[in-house]
Order: structure tokens, then sequence, then C-alpha cells
């Protein structure tokens, strides 16, 4: 797949189908993936994936979790600015606008809109689940890596004819998580990401993106 190619196709899939996913490919795609740009080549990403019957069992403890009212355990990192600023504020808002407008959701309809949420818990369907973690002493910069090494995966997986979903929600329930990885205590969880084949007549709710020229200034030599 061409890599521009591998760019417009990619995007946060809500909806797989459960058909498995070899060992091998997963294996080829995390492999490639360690190429990715790293400050010093302190390769600062810690990653478990899994698939099957752990995968299952972590998905059950999470919904018991969730269906109990549960709101999650002591957030780690904080994932948005508590006030943010235009034009922010604005995009995440038109963001999930448009999610639950291609979901059929009413902004009134808060039961559905506390299922699409819940949905994260199951991985949308996904048969393999990765979870990132990085040391809790790394500073911005390493993040920084993890974002350009978790896009790596990402587009290494369209490759594959595969699509994800990556999810910071799973932090919420970052014990739960624990319990099934068992990480070395050093460790924080970044996010996990949902991996698989898109579900059949799924609907494409791709998010707008702003415009060049509100992002990028060329200047001319």
């Amino acid at each position: 797949m061409d890599v521009y190619e591998a760019v417009a196709s990619r995007r946060a899939v809500r909806r797989f189908s459960g058909e498995p996913i070899s060992r091998a490919t997963l294996e080829r795609v995390l492999s490639a993936a360690a190429r990715s740009p790293s400050g010093a080549n302190l390769q600062p990403w810690h990653v478990y994936v899994l698939t099957g019957a752990p995968l299952a069992e972590l998905k059950k403890r999470t919904a018991e979790r969730v269906a109990a009212g549960d709101p999650g355990d002591e957030r780690e990192y904080q994932m948005y600015p508590p006030e943010l600023k235009s034009p922010y504020r604005e995009r995440r808002s038109a963001a999930a606008e448009q999610r639950y407008a291609a979901l059929g959701i009413s902004r009134e309809d808060r039961r559905s809109r506390e299922a699409a949420v819940a949905a994260n818990w199951d991985c949308f369907g996904a048969p393999a689940a990765l979870f990132c973690y990085i040391d809790r002493d790394m500073g911005p910069a390493q993040w920084a890596d993890l974002g350009m090494y978790l896009q790596t995966v990402m587009l290494l997986l369209r490759a594959e004819g595969l699509h994800s979903c990556p999810q910071m929600a799973w932090s919420v329930y970052c014990r739960t998580v624990a319990q099934a990885v068992l990480p070395p205590p050093r460790l924080i969880l970044f996010c996990g990401v949902s991996i698989g084949f898109e579900a059949p007549a799924v609907c494409h709710d791709r998010i707008d993106r702003a415009p060049l020229a509100e992002t990028v200034t060329l200047i001319d030599g």
C-alpha cells in the first residue's frame, strides 16, 4: 500500500469484524515499527498485546466495572487541559458532534452516548488490543516518541489490510489492564489500541481536519 494511501485511509475504526489476526502479522508490524523515530534512541515504548482468552477476560472485567457504575481509577495523566481555548475547544466539540451524528445518536440521547463510550472497553469488537506504556520518569519528548511509534504501528497495520482505534480511554481503567498484563510499577499506561478488520457495511465516520492554513505556515526563501 502506498504511504499516502495508508495515511488517507487510516482512521479510528469503532466496529471490528472479530476475525482473528495471526501472531505472525502482529510480530511483523511491531518489528517494523521499532524503526520509529526516537530521541537518542531511547525507544521509550513498552508494549503488551492481548488476543484470545486473555483479551476476553480483560473485556469482561472492565465491563463489570462499567456496569457497576465504577468511574475508574485515579487518573495518572491529564488527557486534555481542563480549560481548552480556541480553536481546540471548537475542534473537540465538532469532532464529538460528527462522530455521534455518524452513529445516529442525538445530543439529547444520553443513554446511547454512554453506550457508545462503553464500547471502548469491548475494543469495539476487535480481536487484538495493544497497550502502550512508558516509564513514569520520562518527559514530554519521550511521550512525543510514543505518538510517533503508535502512528507507525497504525500505518503498518493499514499495509496489512487492518484497521485500528487508538484509545486513551483505557487509561481510565488502568488497574484492570495492569492485572491482565502485569507491567512493572515504574510504567504508566498511556493508551490502548484496538486492532482488527473493519466490520462490513460500517459507517465511515471520518472526522474533518483543519484547513492547511490554520495549522501550517510556509515561509518561502
